[in-house]
Order: C-alpha cells, then sequence, then structure tokens
C-alpha cells in the first residue's frame, strides 16, 4: 500500500449515487401515493412512507460512515435495500388486493415511462398525464377522466386484476402504483450491485482496524 493513504478515505458522496437518486424520487412518489390513495389514519400508510424513507436515509448514513466503517456502510446499505423490498411488496398488495393490474415490464405504458428517465415528481406527473391523454382518447367516453393533480388523483374504479391489454384503460392508481414498482426494480438491482462491491472491497482491503494498522506501518517506515 502507498505511504499517502489518508486513514479517513473519501467519504459521504451519496448525493451523486444513482441508488440514491432513484430512492429518494421512490420516496417523494410514495409520500404522494398515500396521501391519496391510502387511509392516512392507517398503518399501512405509515409503514409505506416510512419504508420509503428508510430507503434514502440509510443509503445516506450508510455513505457517510464509510468513512471510519465499512462494515457499517455495508450494514446500512443492506437495511435500505430490505427496507425498498418491503414497500415494493406492499404496492403489489395494494394493487392484488384492489383487483387491479400488475403490469408487465414490456407494457407500453411502462415502457413509455421507463424512457422517460423520470428525476423527479414533477416529470413523473408528467408522464402520468400523458397516460391519462391516451386514455381519453382511446375510449368511447366512460374511461377514466384525467385531473389537475397527476399524481394524487382521486381513486378510479378498479379493473381486472389480469394484464389489461394496450388498448385498455388503466386506473390511475393503478398507473402510478405500476410506475412506482418500475422504480423500485431498478434500486433494488442497483442496490444489489452496490452492496456486491462493497462486500468485495470490504473483504479485499479490510476496514478502519486494517487501514490504521498499514497507516501506522507506512509512517514507521517512513520515519528517519
Amino acid at each position: 500500500m502507498p505511504a499517502s493513504e489518508p486513514l479517513i478515505p473519501k467519504h459521504g458522496g451519496y448525493r451523486h449515487l444513482k441508488s440514491f437518486q432513484m430512492a429518494q424520487l421512490i420516496y417523494d412518489v410514495t409520500v404522494r401515493f398515500c396521501d391519496r390513495h391510502i387511509e392516512k389514519r392507517s398503518r399501512t400508510h405509515d409503514q409505506m412512507v416510512q419504508a420509503a424513507r428508510s430507503g434514502v436515509q440509510n443509503i445516506a448514513e450508510g455513505s457517510q460512515a464509510s468513512g471510519t466503517s465499512k462494515k457499517m456502510e455495508l450494514k446500512l446499505t443492506n437495511v435500505a435495500r430490505a427496507s425498498l423490498e418491503e414497500l415494493r411488496l406492499d404496492y403489489e398488495d395494494f394493487l392484488r388486493q384492489r383487483g387491479l393490474p400488475l403490469l408487465p415490464p414490456h407494457h407500453p405504458a411502462l415502457e413509455r415511462f421507463k424512457a422517460k428517465r423520470c428525476a423527479s415528481l414533477d416529470e413523473v406527473g408528467a408522464w402520468l398525464k400523458e397516460e391519462q391523454r391516451r386514455t381519453r382518447t382511446s375510449t368511447d367516453g366512460q374511461g377514466q377522466q384525467p385531473t389537475s393533480d397527476p399524481v394524487g388523483v382521486s381513486p378510479c374504479p378498479s379493473v381486472s386484476a389480469s394484464a389489461p391489454s394496450v388498448s385498455s384503460p388503466i386506473a390511475t392508481p393503478a398507473l402510478v402504483a405500476n410506475a412506482a414498482l418500475s422504480l423500485l426494480n431498478l434500486c433494488c438491482y442497483l442496490l444489489d450491485r452496490q452492496i456486491a462491491a462493497q462486500a468485495k472491497a470490504f473483504e479485499e482491503e479490510g476496514g478502519f482496524t486494517e487501514r490504521l494498522y498499514r497507516v501506522r506501518s507506512a509512517n514507521r517506515r517512513n520515519k528517519p
């Protein structure tokens, strides 16, 4: 190891992590979704919001802790991953219990959503408005009508639990829930890779104790 190895390396750059940015968007979408479609006094509302928040906070905390504890970084990143897995199940439960469709990844609406690469709640809302316009123009007047609040609209009638055809109208809560699931799938994938990279680095380089030993040894060798 070079003698210039710092005792406390650069750390805390979580705002530049794609996983953090994605988790933050998931949190924003979930807060709005729960306020509009989940009873505010219910335990589910609180659990979904807290799970989304946990994903964001633990990624940040793990990144900040990495300066002195790679073990803690790995642990907290895994906590974030587990929290988002819990949230993913909650969204799936929402769809199943209301007879709303869980869309396949290749569904045109989700393909359009992924192509947008949304980075903010406003961009998610813009995608949803476009989907609502598609619904309005493809129905005979009996389908759902768009509203001025794209991410937080009043619940629409449930549709069949089976995946709808390309031209079938999809209730707005189902669209938002499926969009959130699409974001969660990507974020969980990124966190899986992040955890694997952190585990490999920890295995090969050790943590703070090993680094302290290397720095001390280097300092002793460099003394005149």
